[in-house]
């Protein structure tokens, strides 16, 4: 069954539950107010219970400077091997939003990744915030998407595709462009390689690196001039005299 993941590798550190009580909460202002891990931690898992939904796992982590919490809980709702999870993510930096992402498919990273299948819950630190309306109406939120997420994985399982038919939705997915579908990285390569060849182009231009065609003809008139005899500098700049025999004839005026 595949469950959530927290990954923690940016300077942050993984704690229990507990060890959040003793990460001090900083002073607000008159525009912010910030929050209180463990507080977040702990009025999520009650209104989840208010609602008969309980926590099979949970697991957080803390950057080095306490400011930051990231967290993930796995459900205890299930179906067909399917697990639903919710991401949760705080600062009391102004760095980002307090947001809840939930899914049966959760990744909450240190380094700002945060992918979940729904995000009930986007709030900011502001003076009148109310944690507990806030995250009251994200859980029912969340509860109300259950049904139907878990109904566009049954509907997923129950399509069949022949082969021939399945390498031409690809085909046209990603190298047609022609359904909805994510962009693949290739597009973002010949992006990057119109790029370089603007670049060296205009390099060319201006004469700021030698490109390709620049340096082979260079070398192929470094060849040629290295099979011709080197002429002095005298005389490409003198101009050639007859021989001596042709000058003793000639009649001076």
């Amino acid at each position: 069954m595949e469950q959530s993941q927290l990954l923690a590798h940016c300077g942050s550190s993984k704690i229990t539950r507990e060890e959040l009580k003793v990460i001090p909460t900083p002073a607000g202002s008159a525009t912010h107010q910030p929050l209180s891990h463990f507080e977040i931690v702990g009025a999520l898992v009650e209104t989840l219970s208010f609602r008969q939904i309980s926590v099979v796992r949970e697991e957080y982590a803390v950057s080095g400077d306490g400011m930051k919490m990231f967290g993930v809980l796995d459900l205890e709702t299930t179906f067909d091997g399917c697990r639903f999870s919710v991401g949760v993510r705080n600062s009391n930096d102004k760095s980002m939003r307090l947001a809840l992402t939930v899914g049966y498919r959760v990744l909450v990273c240190d380094n700002m990744a945060f992918h979940g299948d729904f995000t009930p819950v986007l709030a900011k630190h502001t003076k009148h915030m109310s944690l507990v309306d806030i995250l009251s109406v994200g859980v029912d939120r969340m509860q109300r998407n259950f049904e139907p997420m878990r109904k566009q994985v049954e509907e997923w399982k129950g399509t069949r595709l022949p082969d021939d038919t399945a390498k031409l939705v690809i085909y046209r997915a990603f190298v047609e462009g022609k359904l909805d579908a994510p962009k693949p990285w290739p597009g973002a390569f010949m992006t990057s390689i119109s790029t370089l060849g603007s670049r060296s182009s205009h390099h060319e231009q201006c004469g700021a690196c030698p490109t390709r065609s620049r340096v082979r003809s260079r070398t192929s008139t470094q060849s040629l001039s290295s099979r011709q005899p080197r002429r002095s500098r005298r005389s490409s700049i003198w101009p050639q005299l007859p021989p001596i025999d042709r000058i003793k004839s000639v009649r001076l005026l």
